[in-house]
């Protein structure tokens, strides 16, 4: 896993125990890389090495060092798992699977009218999962809205009607779901009661959880839906590739799989 700050990840625990229950002799650690030394470290790469997974801003940065990538990388201009082959380094993007997953396995199985917080590149990739689970508007609440400009293409090419506004903003408006990309600890604006009561939330951020928004929103009856399961599920992907080089092939017994890299970082099943 390659980023920088690093150290707080909880993937190395979870790719360890996955890679425990299916028997595979392999290896995967925590990599203090910033975006100043990724060429260095691609470079020095040798044939030990099967594959990595990064975190941003190097999601972007890698894109131009890939012999191959998917249409998914393309369009939301990220690639957070890297395979290492003769021919090259192969780059996919399974967030967006895995916040496909954690909303359906939070209940949360079709949506129409999303706000998202944040403009990054997870912001990107929320809205290939939205469109995915059916939503037709986003509003982008966006700390620079100039910043958020990139999105609107993406948008455009998934059908997605869009606005961005200041983050401030964000108190007003109604959604079926609001998912917040903004980095653990970040200050979130306010949401009124009836928002939160009759929205889900989806907080991609895991440490520290549950985050002051998480909190608000339970307290007002919010459903809540936790990053950890991004985390996990984006994860599965991964090791699917490193695997087989094919993000779509399953592995022996995922559920049990699943659960496993749960138990390694202590967090239970949602209840949906």
């Amino acid at each position: 896993m390659l980023g920088s700050p690093i150290a707080h990840s909880k993937s190395p625990a979870i790719h360890r125990a996955a890679y425990a229950r299916l028997g595979l002799p392999w290896r995967y650690d925590a990599v203090e890389v910033d975006e100043a030394g990724l060429g260095a470290f691609l470079d020095g790469l040798d044939g030990e090495w099967r594959g990595f997974s990064l975190t941003m801003p190097l999601k972007r940065d890698v894109v131009r060092r890939l012999a191959t990538r998917s249409s998914l990388v393309d369009l939301v201009g990220g690639a957070n798992t890297v395979r290492i082959d003769d021919d090259g380094l192969h780059g996919i993007n399974t967030d967006v699977h895995g916040i496909v997953a954690a909303l359906r396995g939070g209940g949360v199985t079709a949506v129409e009218r999303v706000i998202v917080l944040g403009s990054g590149a997870t912001a990107a990739s929320v809205l290939a999962a939205i469109a995915e689970l059916g939503a037709r508007q986003v509003r982008i609440a966006a700390r620079t809205p100039r910043n958020a400009a990139p999105l609107e293409r993406i948008a455009a090419t998934l059908g997605l009607a869009i606005e961005i506004e200041p983050l401030t903003r964000v108190v007003a408006g109604d959604a079926d779901l609001v998912v917040s990309t903004l980095p653990g600890g970040t200050a979130a604006p306010e949401a009124p009661a009836r928002l939160r009561a009759s929205a889900a939330l989806f907080d991609v951020a895991y440490d520290p959880w549950p985050s002051a928004l998480a909190t608000a929103w339970a307290e007002a009856g919010g459903r809540v839906v936790p990053g950890i399961e991004m985390l996990l599920h984006q994860a599965i992907g991964q090791i699917r590739f490193f695997r087989s080089g094919d993000e779509s092939a399953p592995l022996p017994d995922e559920p049990g799989l699943l659960a496993a890299m749960r138990a390694s970082i202590g967090v239970a099943a949602p209840s949906a």
